[in-house]
């Protein structure tokens, strides 16, 4: 059966939400929804996540899966809110634990990593198989940006990439994150590109100079076009560049909000004594 995918942009955080389904009252998966952000007055919004809700009651969909790529450091995810509204699934990679406890190292969580990682409700094994109502799915292991980034095969023709590639005008992502390695990440991506050509490839993000956005490349012309690694591009040149790349590469706006909420698929940190829950920001840590 051939997937059909409807898809949401976010332009705050120029990121791509999905949802995949076979039909009117199908089962359906939600790739990595958003939850808005305003940084400068610590509020957050639904507004993107709620076009995914009601998408779905339009449709009389059945969530089963709500699927993260990877723990996002450019925006917060809905995962826990649309999980509230509609049920769900809540799953990301096994190598979750891994980045969980660097960040809750990092930001002194009073809660053990175990009670974070039980946020998510399922981590997937590497290339473990899984289905969404009829659709045959596999979760690929994609670490480079993240140990943890997962990518999502949905059929056989559709891959969606989360932050290992980006289109190819724009080229593939930052490594310098910790447990991030140029070299995985090359591995993974030359993975996904074994998949034959007409292959869809969704992205996540897309951040485009002069054209408008777009979210679907395929195969082929990442082989051919992607400005880091097409198929001129062995893998000794591609870490020297990626890693001179991120050198010059500024911090995320988001990271350290993102990171707290994500490390616990969505959920907000504990209230303290006088009933607000705050938001911790390290000083001089990068």
């Amino acid at each position: 059966m051939t997937p059909l995918v409807e898809t949401f942009f976010d332009s705050a955080s120029s990121t791509f939400s999905y949802v995949v389904y076979s039909g009117i009252g199908s089962a359906c998966a939600v790739i990595d929804p958003v939850l808005g952000y305003k940084a400068n007055a610590g509020k957050t919004n639904t507004e993107a996540a709620d076009k995914i809700v009601a998408f779905i009651a339009q449709m009389q969909l059945k969530v089963e899966w709500i699927l993260e790529t990877h723990i996002h450091a450019d925006h917060l995810s809905a995962a826990i809110y649309i999980k509230r509204h509609l049920g769900g699934c809540i799953a990301v990679s096994k190598q979750v634990t891994q980045v969980v406890h660097t960040f809750s190292t990092l930001f002194n969580v009073v809660e053990p990593d175990d009670e974070l990682v039980a946020h998510f409700d399922y981590l997937f094994d590497q290339d473990e198989t899984f289905t969404i109502g009829s659709i045959h799915c596999k979760a690929l292991s994609s670490p480079g940006h993240t140990p943890a980034d997962i990518a999502y095969l949905v059929g056989d023709k559709m891959i969606f990439v989360g932050d290992t590639l980006f289109m190819p005008d724009v080229g593939t992502a930052r490594c310098d994150f910790p447990g991030g390695s140029a070299a995985k990440l090359y591995a993974s991506i030359r993975r996904i590109l074994a998949y034959p050509d007409e292959t869809q490839l969704m992205m996540c993000h897309d951040y485009p100079v002069t054209r408008s956005d777009q979210s679907v490349t395929t195969v082929a012309e990442q082989r051919q076009h992607n400005i880091h690694i097409n198929d001129s591009v062995d893998e000794q040149a591609f870490i020297d560049a990626r890693t001179q790349r991120d050198k010059t590469l500024d911090s995320p706006q988001l990271l350290f909000p993102s990171v707290q909420v994500n490390i616990k698929a969505g959920a907000f940190p504990r209230a303290e004594n006088n009933g607000v829950q705050y938001l911790k920001i390290p000083l001089n840590y990068l």
